[in-house]
């Protein structure tokens, strides 16, 4: 768990040069690990999509550096090593290694998301630990890849590990591999990537003995240092943020054909150098796997807190000191032990969101306005061959921010809270009876602004074997991204299913269950593209002229968001755009929103009305 907060803090004991060399030598390690994994990972969840992160300890069980990895991560490790120390304490020989992916009693994330720990032991002395997190392609449950959205309770989603002892003092214990396999639909891959977590542990474990040795007595003292110098970044950036609170109110469309809203209250109180979240008002828990375990709602604090005080802040824990959390047991963002939690993640993006909607007034720009909310997770699998041999891919679509004050939002970049990669689309098809008909940006999406949204991702998936099935885990349908200063919000997701017998239907954002497919069966989706920042009237004509020309917007779409008219050479015509600009300055609040999603629907053919549908 995060320290107690300090009192005081004292400057540097240290030599500060001594110090910053072995800031900078923990996170190298802790990302050689990371690549470590990158690159010996055998599924394409992890290989391709990067969704893992690695981290190392010192000799109390303290984080003193995390790897460039995922921010959705930050709040599991200290909360598992507190675990580990409370139940193996001074048990913890040279050559163990632990295992655990419990997101209740052991602080994990949740099912698919397997720690393996190692502890490093220099001259017989135990004085840190390597670990790492790895999501696997599937460890059993209700459906193929293990995020099933229909589950109820955790134990319907896979093999539930407490903290168990995967080496005993070098010796590896059989029956936790057997175990491991045999729940698994996809044992290769998982297998492989748990070698791989142990390979990278292992590595980077020698390494860090070495650099214990290095500095000799004077280790723990430069830690300590370390930790304490963490603190003091976080409390004078947090201290320059003016006192009192701010809120803010998201929301999440809800659970298949017609689910129940699910609101988010945030509300951000600083005093002093302290700042507290508090969840108090958001949803209570529901009977699906979307449920989101505190050690999430954890991880989602300290990334919106780094995304807004910017870099430089040593990724250890005396960082986490000033940080407090309140949120309801029983809510969505602290669910009872035994709730599905599996596809917990669009619950974390969304609190990210509202975090960040609650920082901009006070910190403009510093955050960014509403992204697509959090990658789209589609699942494909089936069985093929004479053997009838088990196929899984579970990819990610993601990639459209916010407008930022002084710069547009990106695209094909994720997530701030995620730091995932769209997979290549090659790979997919060279292993996977699947072909992706289509992959790049829909035109007209994203919402307008002085610095617009980024536009949002789009794959067509064509089926390519007998039969195969699908989940879903998507959503910014009927809620949009939020926009800033004036913006207007997102575009919305969609996702449609194109029979090869010609039928067409509109897919919830969040099927409930897997749905079966067959050969030529089409599955298009469009993820959310990220809201503007400013009005989009004041937007530079010749911005849109240029977005016009980059294939980005169209004339129709220039003229009915933007105000702006071009003439027959793509240039802005002024006279005719000033006029224009006049007029749509005194619509209503709200028209040039719904004029701008009729016109990105009307551009994919979706039709007018899709924010009321499932």
């Amino acid at each position: 768990m995060p320290l107690a907060p300090r009192p005081e803090i004292t400057a540097t004991r240290s030599d500060p040069v001594t110090l910053e060399i072995l800031k900078n030598a923990l996170e190298s390690l802790a990302d050689e690990m990371a690549l470590i994994i990158l690159r010996s990972a055998y599924s394409p969840i992890v290989r391709d999509s990067m969704d893992y992160s690695t981290a190392i300890f010192d000799a109390e069980g303290r984080l003193v550096a995390q790897g460039l990895t995922n921010p959705i991560h930050l709040g599991s490790f200290p909360r598992v090593m507190t675990r580990l120390l409370e139940t193996f304490g001074a048990t913890i020989a040279e050559g163990d290694g632990f295992l655990v992916n419990d997101p209740y009693a052991a602080g994990g994330m949740h099912l698919p998301d397997i720690f393996f720990i190692r502890p490093v032991f220099q001259a017989g002395q135990r004085v840190g630990f390597t670990a790492s997190l790895v999501h696997h392609t599937d460890i059993g449950g209700l459906a193929p890849g293990s995020m099933a959205l229909n589950a109820e309770e955790i134990h319907q989603e896979g093999l539930r590990i407490p903290l168990v002892r995967l080496f005993e003092a070098g010796r590896p214990n059989a029956a936790v591999f057997d175990m491991l396999r045999a729940n698994s639909r996809m044992p290769g891959e998982v297998m492989g990537d748990l070698r791989a977590q142990i390979s990278a542990c292992d590595t980077v474990a020698r390494s860090f003995a070495a650099l214990v040795a290095k500095h000799g007595a004077a280790f723990p003292a430069l830690i300590d240092e370390l930790h304490d110098y963490a603190e003091r970044l976080v409390r004078q950036r947090i201290a320059e943020i003016p006192d009192g609170v701010m809120r803010a109110v998201d929301y999440i469309d809800g659970l298949g054909e017609s689910g129940a809203r699910i609101d988010f209250h945030v509300a951000i109180t600083v005093k002093g150098s302290e700042i507290t979240f508090d969840w108090e008002g958001t949803s209570d828990q529901v009977a699906g796997a979307i449920n989101c375990p505190i050690t999430t709602t954890w991880s989602l604090a300290y990334a919106a807190l780094r995304n807004a005080l910017g870099p430089g802040i040593p990724n250890c824990e005396g960082y986490m000191r000033p940080i407090h959390l309140r949120a309801p047991e029983g809510s969505i963002v602290n669910p009872r032990d035994g709730a599905a939690c599996a596809a917990r993640g669009v619950i974390a993006y969304r609190m990210l969101d509202t975090c960040f909607a609650a920082f901009g007034p006070l910190m403009p720009g510093l955050v960014p306005a509403g992204g697509e909310g959090g990658p789209t997770a589609i699942t494909f699998s089936g069985r093929q061959g004479p053997r009838q041999v088990q196929w899984l891919v579970t990819d990610g679509i993601l990639g459209s921010w916010g407008g930022r004050r002084d710069h547009d939002g990106v695209e094909g970049i994720s997530s701030p809270g995620a730091n995932l990669s769209n997979q290549p689309i090659e790979l997919m098809e060279a292993r996977l009876p699947l072909r992706v008909e289509s992959y790049g940006f829909a035109p007209n999406s994203g919402g307008a602004g002085r610095r617009r949204g980024g536009l949002a991702m789009q794959r067509t998936y064509v089926i390519e074997a007998e039969t195969a099935s699908m989940t879903l885990r998507s959503d910014r349908r009927r809620n949009l991204p939020l926009a800033m200063d004036g913006g207007l919000p997102g575009s919305p997701s969609v996702t449609t299913l194109q029979h090869a017998d010609g039928r067409c239907s509109l897919l919830p954002t969040m099927n409930m269950g897997p749905r079966p497919l067959q050969r030529g069966d089409r599955v298009m989706h469009i993820a959310a593209g990220g809201a503007g920042y400013g009005d989009p009237l004041t937007r530079p004509p010749e911005a849109v002229a240029e977005d016009c020309r980059d294939g980005l917007l169209d004339a129709g779409h220039a003229r009915t968001v933007y105000g702006v008219v071009l003439a027959a050479d793509g240039a802005p015509d002024p006279l005719a755009t000033d006029a224009l600009r006049r007029d749509l300055s005194r619509l209503e609040p709200g028209e040039l929103a719904m004029r701008q999603q009729a016109h990105f629907l009307e551009t994919i053919g979706a039709g007018p009305g899709i924010g009321d549908r499932p």
